[in-house]
């Protein structure tokens, strides 16, 4: 079962390093998002790459609608992958999604992870009477409706309000992954991610946190890093990019790798 998910998932590990380092991305996006950011890890670490089950890039006969209804599934599939590849140790870096599901993975087998470097992280995307979330609930019923609508515009409209910084390249790569998504799949995705409340584990993470934000997300507030900050059960740190968007490991990879330099220090 283990070997099939490496396979399912396409999993690689590439890198000349004795540490493991997990890349994860987000919603979106697949294992490609990380392109530029590899070249300054690789001479450094053994880097461990995947695709989400719910990525365009991997069979959609793979996501079982019922199974990856909470992110819990998603975070059984990384300690798979991690036992698979014989991982007693890793560093990991997620995005968006990913954050939360190392958090979760990291609550289940803390002895696997030395830190967390968490990019463009929230526990809840909906604002609460004392949380302030970015969103409210019927915006997000308005993001339901639009992909149901009418996919496509969907896409053509969230990318550049996603991306954020003005880096017409990183609009496109970001258009084409998430087009690359079965819609029902990334409806399904959506509408877990939104629904999802993560605020009241966030005491149980006791491995060392780095929040990564950049100064302006549309997703995701900065307020939310510095309530994540306050609320891990660990040591945890928050650095804001001088950029804007939630995805910088597109629009400003060398900002971002410069930033998680330090991350692996901690």
């Amino acid at each position: 079962m283990a070997h099939s998910l490496l396979d399912a998932l396409n999993v690689r590990v590439i890198g000349s390093g004795e540490e493991y380092l997990v890349l994860a991305h987000g919603f979106g996006t697949d294992q490609s998002a990380w392109q530029r950011i590899l070249p300054y890890f690789t001479p450094y670490y053994k880097v461990i790459l995947y695709d989400l089950v719910c990525a365009g890039s991997v069979n959609p006969d793979y996501f079982d609608f019922r199974r990856y209804a909470t992110l819990d599934a998603y975070a059984d599939d990384l300690l798979h992958i991690l036992d698979a590849l014989n991982v007693r140790r890793c560093a990991y870096v997620g995005h968006s999604i990913s954050a939360m599901i190392g958090i979760l993975a990291s609550i289940h087998r803390r002895e696997l992870f030395t830190k967390l470097i968490l990019i463009g992280a929230s526990p809840r995307f909906l604002n609460d009477r004392d949380y302030h979330g970015g969103f409210e609930k019927g915006e997000i019923e308005k993001v339901f409706s639009a992909m149901e609508a009418n996919y496509e515009a969907w896409v053509n409209g969230v990318a550049p309000l996603a991306v954020g910084a003005d880096v017409p390249a990183a609009v496109r790569e970001f258009s084409l992954t998430l087009f690359n998504m079965r819609p029902d799949i990334s409806l399904s995705v959506c509408r877990t991610v939104f629904n999802s409340d993560f605020r009241g584990v966030l005491g149980l993470v006791k491995v060392p946190c780095f929040i990564i934000q950049t100064s302006k997300d549309a997703s995701v507030p900065t307020s939310v890093a510095t309530y994540m900050k306050n609320h891990l059960g660990g040591e945890s740190t928050v650095v804001t990019l001088n950029t804007e968007g939630h995805l910088p490991h597109l629009s400003a990879p060398a900002l971002l790798a410069q930033a998680l330099r330090p991350a692996f220090s901690l």
